[in-house]
């Protein structure tokens, strides 16, 4: 059984590693991943339990280390071991009382062997945890009608199922024009206007360079984000930044649509850009045949996130409501422990 969850682990790491998975993919795949290892490795009790998790949850994060939704869900597994031993009944905790078991416990009661403790952790992660990953991008799109008008002017980039989601939504009842940033190299700007147009949504696809110009008709910036870290900014697609600075500009608000198994205990570190970022190929930004043999070739960075600071940024809108930027310490509180840094 552990030579199986072993694989599946390498198998989850490789698929990463192409590029194949967006966000939610990567959190709903951890957390099946840690179900398995608590169902199917052997442990007599939850300290035991909770050192395999760690081991697995370090390989990944350590390959990983760009991909910060993996932390937040192995902690949230490690959360639900605690919460399932707290409560001997197997009756579910509230996710936002996890902080309290997680480290608060007596040693004694993670050496103690519990029989039905496997059992009520497969519960909670089944009914408490899957589901709220599941349904996160429906309960953001639940609140669009609060925040978008008829004929307004929304302005987006990138690719967010979330922010697709919310944006159609929203058109189920109300006219309003999209204009879409093309987000080169990537260009999923296109990908996200095609998916738009096809629910019958105006959408207008432009270049980057003229997303300063346009701001000035914009009503609002509508994101996605990859990551919302601990200091209350964003770990965005490559662009982000860019757009948050001609809004702020022209005052025109930021709201910025993610669940909350984003949300990093971690803060953003500008010599610890290796963990922070990741590079893609400088490929499609400069081909290799136009530097080719030449004395004097550039050397060529493709960053694929922006770090967009809090200040920029006018509301988050979360499964489970909106806040401000401010507010994001209080989140903090409520779902991470205060040595839930590390794993």
């Amino acid at each position: 059984m552990a030579d199986d969850v072993t694989k599946n682990v390498e198998a989850f790491s490789a698929e990463i590693r192409r590029g194949k998975m967006r966000s939610f993919q990567i959190g709903r795949t951890t957390l099946l991943l840690m179900r398995e290892i608590i169902s199917q490795t052997r442990w007599s009790n939850a300290g035991e339990l909770l050192e395999k998790i760690r081991e697995e949850g370090k390989k990944l994060v350590s390959h990983h280390p760009e991909e910060t939704t993996i932390a937040n869900v192995i902690i949230s597994s490690e959360a639900s071991a605690s919460a399932a031993l707290a409560d001997k009944d197997a009756k579910p905790v509230e996710r936002h009382e996890q902080h309290v078991f997680l480290r608060d416990m007596v040693e004694e009661d993670y050496k103690t062997s519990i029989p039905s403790l496997k059992a009520s952790i497969i519960v909670y992660i089944n009914e408490e945890l899957l589901p709220d990953i599941d349904s996160g991008a429906d309960l953001v799109a639940q609140q669009a009608l609060e925040h978008i008008h008829s004929d307004e002017v929304i302005m987006t980039f990138g690719k967010s199922t979330t922010v697709l989601t919310f944006l159609k939504r929203a058109a189920r009842k109300r006219k309003f024009q999209v204009v879409v940033a093309e987000t080169a190299p990537s260009f999923q700007g296109h990908e996200m206007a095609k998916l738009l147009s096809d629910d019958g949504i105006n959408t207008v696809v432009i270049s980057d360079a003229a997303v300063f110009a346009m701001m000035a008709r914009v009503n609002t910036v509508i994101i996605g984000t990859h990551t919302i870290m601990a200091d209350g900014g964003l770990k965005a697609l490559n662009g982000a930044q860019a757009i948050c600075l001609a809004a702020k500009h022209h005052s025109v608000p930021v709201i910025v649509c993610a669940a909350m198994f984003k949300l990093s205990p971690k803060f953003p570190c500008s010599y610890d850009q290796d963990t922070f970022n990741l590079l893609d190929s400088p490929h499609d930004v400069l081909k290799f045949s136009a530097t080719c043999g030449s004395s004097d070739a550039p050397q060529l960075w493709n960053p694929v996130f922006d770090y967009v600071p809090p200040d920029l940024i006018t509301l988050f809108i979360s499964n489970i409501g909106g806040n401000a930027p401010s507010y994001v310490y209080r989140l903090l509180s409520e779902l991470y422990h205060p040595d839930d840094k590390d794993i």
